[in-house]
């Protein structure tokens, strides 16, 4: 390996700079004086080429540990390299996993897993760990149907830990596992939980840091603070973050006291929290500054460089074996070692299909098709606040998700992002509505799973006027089973004092937003799906009220009447002109129901008069959904009336594109015209 020494003194400080070149990797290691940083910073360059030299050697962690630390930069650049070819082709979450490499090749290097337990977070940036524990030669297949998992999962491999999809429990799950090592007198198992800053602000890891210091355990929490979690994180948190600092020399001082009167007999459990409650009020009293985790009894170190991988395997070795819990809070780029990655985190935190070598997204021209359903509920909302001025948006950490940044840049007064956070996002909307605002909150249906409480509680109890807006409704697609949007129907169906509804299309959803914000509708629930709608050009009907509990008819028939809720129903009448154009005889009525509560009783009397044979379509569980609403109804009122539901099965449905995950829960266009000539 070729390598030159540069001292640049043009800068205000020496920087002494070495070159590698390794196949097409070009790293700049950067190591200022130590006037400046005390910390080596590592920069990758991507460039084309399919050279691997380490990587190809690595199947598993236990080859990983085979090399010498000194090369472990090199890996580094290759992982990295990697991981940008493969989501070029086949999208994923790339700029959180570039961002955490170092930081996932220094715990499979100094940690002995899978006996040692990492419990990722949300898991966005666990590409790397894939790649290192076996899954390397498939990792073509990840989001693919039957193929790698979209986030880590036991189900999976040995070395994923706990299930990932949601943010903020890793803390929670680690404290667990660290107490049941102690119970089970396993003291070499050494438990990780790596949690970025954005989930820091869940309530969930506030609960779990809570409970840390009141078990005995060994657990060591790290901290990825990148300044970003899908969007820019947001709040006091992320602010303190920025912030907090501490003093290394101090830290190893204090550690070698510690281990000194433990090994004399001086300082027991109670001993040794009492000490740590007085040396942090000394610390805080010295530096002027509150450290909020040593607040709770939880060792604090950093931050340092989380993209220093010689560095963070000496830290992690040091910290490892060390007793009770511990924190480490390191500073990542997210999207680190590709420029464009670096430059726009928001845009590459997902970005699709892409040039490896020039950046450019290739996103095909989508200006002949209908606007994402997100778009329709971004630009109507604005369109709604400049005529209510009681509007306000919110939402949990996904502006540009939701397409809430639209609000936010016209409205910036009138629109809030809570951060990760969605029983807050809920109860804060509660508290404005309670004072006379009228929040649209826009949570995707998923994630609303986490604010059911809060729903019931906060904003149901008393009816308030608040519009719960839940996107990515249905099967989502390559994100799989812990984003997939299909318990909320069910889980809401109960809840005195809800509206439920949903559009067949864009002009449907205008219309239950402006319908939502009118007087004494209570608390609403709108929910849509991700994707594209139908319409192109015709998307911005007028806004008008829409009748509450009022459902319509699409097409009359005689035979068979299908009775769809929600975007599905678009379908439905493709299987019905399909049925049709295949000669098909039977006689099919459709009725668009839009309310799944108040259901349209007027509506299902003269269905149930004229017809014996009736389908119920959703795109969500079928287990006490919208079918079973319209089941029970025909049963209290004594329909003797032969009523089919199609939905999502008892089961959780994996990842794969949204046909191909229709198709397998029963759902598609193909089931939908079996279910019509079938039904007996």
């Amino acid at each position: 390996m070729d390598a030159f020494f540069v001292q640049l003194i043009s800068l205000p400080y020496f920087f002494y700079v070495t070159l590698h070149k390794i196949g097409g990797i070009v790293l700049l290691r950067v190591k200022p004086t130590p006037t400046e940083f005390n910390r080596f910073q590592y920069i990758s360059i991507y460039m084309s080429t399919d050279n691997l030299e380490l990587l190809d050697k690595i199947q598993y962690p236990d080859d990983l540990r085979q090399l010498p630390v000194e090369q472990l930069p090199e890996l580094c650049a290759e992982l990295r390299q990697d991981i940008v070819k493969e989501l070029s082709v086949n999208p994923g979450h790339l700029a959180s996993s570039l961002g955490v490499v170092e930081l996932t090749v220094a715990m499979h290097y100094a940690l002995n897993t899978p006996y040692d337990r990492i419990v990722w977070d949300v898991g966005h940036q666990a590409y790397g760990h894939k790649i290192l524990t076996g899954r390397k030669d498939n990792f073509y297949t990840n989001r693919k149907l039957g193929g790698i998992r979209p986030f880590p999962s036991p189900k999976e491999s040995e070395y994923d830990t706990f299930t990932c999809g949601h943010a903020s429990n890793s803390i929670s799950v680690a404290l667990g596992m660290a107490v049941a090592a102690h119970k089970n007198n396993e003291t070499n198992r050494h438990v990780v939980a790596v949690i970025g800053d954005g989930a820091m602000s869940g309530g969930l890891a506030f609960e779990g840091l809570n409970n840390v210091s009141s078990s005995p355990n060994d657990l060591l929490i790290i901290l990825n603070d990148n300044d970003m979690s899908i969007d820019r994180a947001v709040g006091g948190m992320e602010k303190y973050l920025l912030n907090l600092d501490t003093n290394a020399t101090y830290n190893r001082l204090r550690d070698r006291a510690s281990k000194w009167l433990h090994s004399k007999g001086y300082l027991n459990d109670d001993r040794r929290k009492g000490l740590i409650r007085l040396n942090n009020a000394i610390k805080s009293a010295l530096a002027h500054q509150q450290n909020i985790f040593e607040g709770m009894n939880i060792r604090y170190f950093g931050p340092f460089d989380g993209n220093d991988v010689v560095e963070l395997v000496r830290i992690l070795n040091q910290l490892k074996d060390m007793r009770g819990p511990k924190l480490l809070h390191l500073h990542t780029v997210k999207g680190k070692g590709y420029k464009p990655a670096e430059e726009a985190a928001t845009i590459w935190h997902a970005p699709g299909k892409f040039d490896p070598d020039t950046g450019e997204r290739l996103t095909g021209d989508t200006s002949q098709q209908p606007l994402r359903y997100q778009d329709v509920f971004g630009r109507t909302l604005v369109e709604l606040a400049k005529q209510n001025p009681k509007i306000v948006g919110v939402t949990p950490a996904m502006p540009t998700g939701c397409s809430l940044d639209i609000m936010m840049q016209e409205m910036p007064d009138r629109a809030f992002d809570v951060g990760i956070a969605e029983g807050h996002a809920v109860t804060f909307s509660a508290g404005m509505a309670k004072d006379g605002l009228l929040p649209f909150c826009n949570i995707y249906s998923a994630f609303a799973q986490r604010a059911y409480d809060n729903i019931v509680h906060d904003a149901a109890i008393l009816n308030l006027p608040l519009v719960l807006c839940f996107d990515r409704a249905g099967l989502v697609g390559e994100d799989g089973a812990t984003h997939h949007g299909v318990l909320d129907i069910a889980a809401l169906r109960p809840v005195p004092n809800l509206t439920l509804c949903s559009p067949m299309d864009e002009c449907e959803l205008r219309r239950m937003m402006y319908t939502a914000q009118l007087p004494d509708k209570g608390t609403v629930v709108i929910r849509y799906p991700r994707g594209r709608g139908v319409r192109r050009d015709d998307w911005q009907c007028a806004l008008e009220e829409m009748p509450v509990g009022k459902g319509r008819c699409i097409r009359e028939g005689n035979d068979v009447a299908v009775l769809s809720y929600g975007p599905i129903g678009n379908d439905v009448e493709k299987a019905i002109e399909q049925l049709k154009a295949e000669g098909c005889t039977t006689s099919v009525a459709h009725y668009d129901m839009r309310f799944c509560k108040p259901l349209d009783e007027e509506l299902l009397q003269s269905i149930a008069a004229k017809f014996k044979r009736i389908i119920t379509i959703e795109d969500a569980q079928r287990t006490g959904g919208f079918g079973s609403a319209v089941l029970e109804w025909m049963s209290d009122n004594d329909k003797p009336v032969k009523v089919v539901r199609m939905g999502i099965p008892d089961r959780f449905i994996e990842h794969g594109t949204v046909p191909e995950l229709h198709h397998i829960a029963g759902i598609d266009v193909e089931a939908i015209k079996a279910r019509i000539k079938n039904v007996e």
